[in-house]
């Protein structure tokens, strides 16, 4: 398949992230760096989150399960220390005057010295992190810093004041959800549903820790001063090694099951590379039929282990096609399978869909239907020649009646055309 080309909803996010950072930077060196102890305490916590947070790679998995199959807030420290910096009113109980310019600024040089090493290492996403950064970091000033200066929400105080903190906090991080899903479908060209779906579930896990520590760093500054910083940031910064297990965890998790999906290339009985050719094919097609991260997870898991009871067989299918068999012999590989997959420890809901995935279309899952079409699509296609992507799909289509879901198909063949593939529309 042909390389994804870029959609033009990137360059307007990366083109406002610019134009902020340019005029607040501009601003800042025209008129000064206010209260720069403030300023330095906070830089200097927002470059250690960027430096310990974990920046991944778009297309390795991003956004494949909540909170953070590679993360949705791939720095929690530092965007906690953004976000505080955008809504402290005061330091010790001394009103504080830095306005959103200021904020922007810092955050912005702050974020590109944590970022030094991720950029060295050659990582993609950290363009699109910066300008989210700088995005959400001057919508939250841009929300408190006016209210601050006029005494607005100092007027309200107690538990008025810190509600207040804690709505417009709420309010940037869904302003930072819709960012991140349009980054992620401007990348991918994955619908943006779905995508912004995850976004938000993923903000009841550590977006919900980070809005708590910015807004209990915000009042802890104001009250105490500078020490409260170190004081309220080290949870997070514990959730935050304890995430970079977690997705170290997962990321083992799935070479294993990489591995165990390639015995039957290592045995000869599927060509080399089919697993994996039909586990990135049906996550795109999981991915247009709207499947959540949870849900992909299990589909890309499965559509990798899914020929794995061909090793049963005393004599390999030719080429490993078992789409041609009879219905019975199908379902015993399919069956045997699940059997095998139950044996490793994987997720149980793996196993289900491996041993449904020849069961008649309509009693089975919508995993199992992408698995099955998939499959069959990937075994028309290979050495068919130059149509053989076109004869494959029109052979899906004419199934569709007992086979293969309609849905499924239909799904398969935009997530084609998508890949600069020729493909007839669905008559």
């Amino acid at each position: 398949m042909s390389a994804r080309r870029p959609s033009c909803l990137r360059t307007p996010i990366h083109a406002a992230a610019a134009l902020l950072a340019a005029v607040c930077l501009l601003t800042t060196l025209w008129t000064g760096l206010d209260e720069r102890p403030l300023a330095l305490a906070f830089g200097l916590l927002v470059t250690v989150g960027e430096l310990t947070g974990p920046h991944y790679r778009p297309g390795s998995g991003e956004g494949t399960s909540a909170p953070g199959a590679r993360g949705r807030e791939t720095a929690p420290l530092g965007a906690a220390g953004a976000l505080s910096y955008a809504l402290v009113a005061a330091d010790a109980g001394q009103p504080t005057h830095h306005g959103v310019p200021q904020v922007v600024s810092v955050v912005l040089a702050a974020s590109l010295l944590g970022s030094v090493p991720h950029i060295a290492r050659g990582q993609r996403a950290t363009a699109d992190h910066l300008a989210r950064r700088v995005l959400t970091a001057g919508f939250a000033a841009v929300c408190c810093q006016p209210l601050h200066q006029e005494g607005v929400l100092g007027t309200w105080g107690g538990p008025a004041y810190a509600v207040s903190l804690l709505a417009l906090l709420s309010l940037t991080a869904l302003c930072d959800a819709v960012l991140a899903a349009a980054q992620a479908h401007a990348r991918t060209r994955w619908p943006f549903g779905p995508l912004l779906r995850d976004q938000l579930r993923a903000l009841l896990g550590i977006g919900s820790a980070v809005i708590a520590t910015g807004a209990v760093m915000a009042l802890g500054v104001a009250v105490v001063g500078l020490w409260a910083l170190p004081v309220f940031s080290l949870p997070l910064l514990l959730a935050q090694m304890s995430f970079r297990r977690y997705a170290a965890v997962r990321t083992t998790y799935r070479q294993t099951i990489a591995s165990l999906a390639r015995a039957t290339e290592v045995a000869g009985y599927t060509p080399a590379g089919h697993a994996r050719r039909v586990a990135a094919l049906s996550k795109a097609v999981g991915r247009d039929l709207g499947l959540s991260g949870p849900e992909l997870s299990v589909l890309e898991y499965a559509a990798l282990m899914h020929d794995i009871g061909q090793l049963s067989l005393v004599d390999p299918v030719p080429a490993g096609a078992t789409a041609g068999l009879p219905v019975a012999e199908q379902r015993r590989i399919a069956l045997l399978g699940g059997a095998v997959v139950r044996q490793t420890g994987v997720d149980a809901a793996v196993a289900l869909v491996v041993e449904r995935q020849a069961d008649p279309c309509g009693e089975q899952p919508v995993a199992a239907r992408i698995v099955r079409a998939v499959n069959a699509y990937e075994e028309k296609v290979r050495d068919a020649g130059p149509g053989g992507p076109l004869n494959a799909l029109e052979e899906l289509r004419l199934a569709t009646a007992g086979d293969y879901a309609p849905e499924v198909v239909e799904a398969l063949a935009r997530v084609l055309s998508r890949d600069c593939l020729t493909l007839p529309a669905a008559g």
